[in-house]
């Protein structure tokens, strides 16, 4: 029961995790949507850049793309608490615990698909923060993406009684 109660624990924080930035996103709107911004605009890419066409210059979209990140972040948080209340409820029966691990499973592919596919694969690649000096958040969003996929693989391993 010990695992369970880490993968438990694991699920707690990556939810809290989620909570606090998205929390952080809205208390501090401005400075955090200024990156989103940059990026989307690709002002601070290398210069003579061929792929400018990509950049996204209408304010609403950087508007709706930062509360889009924001809405991903508060559903993590949502399902991950969510799925590790179910979890702690079926801690002390293997195949009850089994049962209960789709919102939690939700929550962690979710928090994968935002830091990588979003901030990545879209904003690194597509949008080429990488080039950013400024705006370049593809390591830490790395770092979220490894850490939530972990504890997803480490989640979905099947657990037995005894």
């Amino acid at each position: 029961m010990a695992l369970r109660v880490g993968k438990i624990l694991f699920v707690v924080s990556a939810a809290l995790f989620a909570a606090l930035v998205g929390m952080n996103n809205m208390l501090d709107y401005e400075i955090n949507f200024a990156g989103v911004r940059h990026v989307m605009l690709m002002d601070s890419v290398f210069p003579g850049n061929n792929s400018m066409w990509r950049a996204v210059t209408a304010p609403w979209l950087h508007h709706f793309a930062y509360w889009l990140i924001i809405a991903a972040e508060l559903a993590i948080a949502l399902l991950g608490f969510w799925g590790a209340f179910e979890l702690w409820r079926a801690r002390r029966d293997a195949a009850e615990f089994n049962r209960r691990k789709t919102k939690a499973v939700l929550a962690l592919v979710l928090g994968v698909l935002l830091w990588f596919t979003g901030f990545v694969v879209v904003a690194g690649e597509w949008f080429l923060m990488w080039q950013s000096e400024t705006w370049n958040a593809q390591q830490p969003a790395f770092i979220f993406a490894a850490s939530f996929f972990l504890i997803l693989m480490l989640l979905t391993r099947e657990d037995q009684d005894g």
